[in-house]
């Protein structure tokens, strides 16, 4: 089941590139998949623990290397999460007549970045884990590169360089983990890793650094951000929806994947600097997404700002926390997926996202200009979206620890900085900041006068609408009934917690 996930797409997107018709054949794909993974879910037995629809072919005995496939439950919100958004994200892509050039390749680069995803997402061998995450990331370039607005060249070249310095620092402690290990312990196989942790595993300080760096990277950790941005500024809506919806979850899934359960005390001494660095995301990444002029650099930045909430569930250390984290992991991918189709068919028909140039367009517009409404109220975390429920439980398990942050970082080590309690209020004024930017972008946006050069504009069509009201819909229904969601990651967490 989990390698038709994978193979799903790479064999549309071959198909595509030998002439099929892109947006059939893609359309087809997506569906195809999405019924799969719903099925996944049905059938997946969250009462017992460990890995299912395991499936595994040995490459290299020498080298223990194997494709080998499975899913537990955080696995399945993952995949679930991808199957959406890439429905979603070939929905709203534009028909093949009105991409400007090699519109074949256009919907190739989608699918090979979901299939990315899903391998990344499936696999239970370290090898593929970051071969998949790697294979995404050309098609990415690529998207941004050849059909992106603005500067796209500029922000092609910055996302490859800062996602290859991520990779490079990844693999790195990837190797570093695999060399520490007993000769007669050395595996790819994340099974039989976790199987080994963390007594046989040496909890070396270096090379947990070099994962967290690695993957934070990936997601954009502050002072690491800067590509984001203007990358998803940059990009086609479809592809701005895949990456900051799915494939940066990557980094943080890679974490909960990992480094937590093989390292756990390692990622308790390096805490401190995680915590440094998420009140960076949240507060100087906040205030500077109030600054923004521009709709779609508005939403990059609360991107990454929002990725902060996710560093401080991980941090918390406790299944109220790393819970949390998990489920905000799904429900931001959702929400920023649907704000990014937004903007994209408001730029499609205004052909600008200046706020200065915008404004009122929930008159002309009025589909979008309510569906905005629910996706800014779901990202700000207003209760009855799935954010709201993720939030509450980082912050709370996040305060739930009052004692000292353990880290080797002399500048950090002030008993009233190194306090999750004090960092935790601190992170609250990030729920502030957000409502301020989303609020200031809706009323900019959508509210006032309009324009009169949008009076004759017509709202979106079906292909538009369908994929929109699918994102909005599963974040209420995760936010009314979060617990379901939660009874999926919650086994795969309490398998390497510290503290309850």
């Amino acid at each position: 089941m989990l390698t038709l996930l994978i193979a799903i797409p790479i064999v549309a997107a071959i198909a595509i590139l030998l002439g099929a018709c892109p947006k059939k054949t893609a359309l087809l794909s997506a569906t195809l998949n999405l019924f799969i993974t719903l099925a996944a879910l049905f059938r997946y037995d969250s009462s017992a623990a460990g890995y299912q629809f395991q499936f595994s072919r040995m490459l290299m005995a020498d080298w223990k290397l194997s494709f080998f496939v499975g899913a537990d439950g955080l696995s399945l919100l993952m995949l679930l999460l991808t199957a959406l958004v890439t429905f979603a994200a070939v929905w709203v892509a534009p028909r093949p007549e009105k991409i400007e050039r090699w519109p074949n390749l256009y919907y190739a680069c989608l699918l090979f970045i979901a299939a990315g995803a899903t391998g990344a997402f499936a696999s239970l061998d370290l090898f593929f884990l970051y071969a998949f995450h790697e294979l995404a990331l050309i098609p990415t370039f690529l998207l941004i590169g050849l059909w992106g607005s603005g500067d796209r060249v500029t922000a092609a070249w910055k996302i490859t360089i800062y996602l290859a310095l991520g990779s490079i620092i990844l693999l790195i402690g990837l190797l570093g983990l695999y060399v520490n290990l007993p000769d007669t312990a050395r595996t790819f196989n994340l099974v039989e890793l976790q199987k080994l942790a963390p007594g046989v595993i040496p909890q070396t300080s270096w090379v947990y650094l070099f994962l967290m760096l690695g993957f934070g990277i990936l997601v954009s950790i502050f002072p690491f951000h800067s590509w984001a941005p203007s990358a998803y500024a940059s990009a086609p809506a479809p592809a701005a929806m895949l990456h900051a919806g799915v494939l940066k979850k990557f980094g943080l899934y890679g974490l909960l994947r990992v480094a937590m359960p093989l390292m756990p005390q390692a990622a308790q001494h390096w805490n401190g600097l995680l915590m440094l660095l998420l009140c960076g995301n949240i507060l100087y990444i906040g205030l500077a997404t109030i600054a923004q002029k521009r709709l779609d650099t508005m939403l990059g930045f609360s991107s990454v700002m929002h990725m902060g909430y996710i560093f401080l569930g991980l941090a918390s250390f406790n299944l109220i926390g790393v819970s949390g984290a998990a489920l905000l992991m799904f429900a931001h991918g959702l929400s920023i997926a649907a704000l990014f189709a937004i903007a994209g068919a408001v730029r499609q028909r205004t052909g600008t996202l200046e706020f200065s140039q915008l404004g009122g367009l929930a008159k002309p517009l009025p589909f979008l200009g309510f569906t905005f409404g629910l996706a800014a109220f779901a990202s700000i975390g207003l209760p009855g979206f799935a954010n709201f429920a993720a939030e509450l439980l980082v912050f709370f398990g996040a305060f739930k620890r009052p004692e000292t942050l353990a880290t080797g970082l002399h500048f950090f080590s002030h008993p009233i900085l190194a306090n999750y309690r004090v960092v935790t209020v601190i992170a609250l004024w990030g729920v502030v900041i957000s409502a301020v930017y989303m609020l200031r972008g809706y009323r900019a946006a959508f509210l006032g006068e309009t324009n009169k050069r949008w009076a004759s504009l017509t709202d979106v069509c079906q292909c538009v609408r369908v994929p929109i009201v699918l994102l909005l819909a599963v974040l209420l229904v995760a936010g009314f009934r979060p617990q379901y969601f939660l009874n999926l990651v919650t086994p795969t967490v309490k398998t390497f917690l510290v503290t309850k």
